[in-house]
């Protein structure tokens, strides 16, 4: 049984991701992704967007180019457990930074929340994707990483960037490589998921 319940069975991708695969993917989709990822927030996203305004992708810490970046912070392991809970974040904030991300090859994007205008246009233009992941099961999800490593600015404490191996994690296709936007579809009632 999917855990999304709907007619359609999910996707199941795996990291990097290539423009082939991103645009086959349609708002709305029901998506398990696993591979690598990389968490950054904020304040992460501020050092990533100054290092290449300075000297391009080739002066960043991590190599963007496939990669898929998951708008989270998590919180300490617990023993026994290689990562503590670890959830979505608001993406809206991350918006200022993102198009010149893509620009340098990301290709994903997981978080919660509406993406701006510009953000969409860029995804466009750069065949990328944004996943909305499931807020309020941060403990759940946490279950969904195999292994963390430090990545890049470990001053930063809990919200450095940090490689996570991923099984399994349950997403569903935000905006598309086509402009196409769930939210706004939806408040439209285009698209509404048929459920059994």
């Amino acid at each position: 049984m999917s855990i999304y319940r709907t007619n359609t069975p999910p996707r199941f991708l795996s990291t990097p991701l290539g423009d082939e695969v991103c645009r086959s993917l349609t708002v709305g989709d029901a998506v398990v992704l696993s591979g690598p990822v990389f968490t950054a927030r904020d304040a992460a996203h501020r050092r990533l967007y100054e290092a290449a305004l300075r000297g391009g992708g080739g002066n960043l810490p991590i190599d963007l180019a496939g990669q898929v970046i998951f708008y989270a912070a998590p919180t300490p392991a617990p023993p026994g457990r290689v990562i503590g809970s670890i959830g979505p974040t608001s993406s809206y904030r991350m918006d200022p930074f993102t198009p010149k991300l893509l620009e340098l090859g990301l290709k994903g994007m997981i978080g919660k929340g509406r993406r701006g205008p510009e953000v969409v246009a860029a995804m466009k233009h750069h065949h990328a994707v944004y996943f909305g992941a499931i807020g309020g099961i941060a403990a759940l999800m946490s279950r969904c990483v195999r292994s963390v490593e430090l990545a890049a600015f470990d001053d930063l404490g809990p919200e450095a960037i940090l490689k996570l191996e991923l099984v399994e994690l349950p997403l569903l296709v935000i905006n598309d490589t086509r402009g196409g936007d769930l939210f706004e579809q939806t408040l439209a009632g285009e698209h509404l998921p048929h459920y059994t």
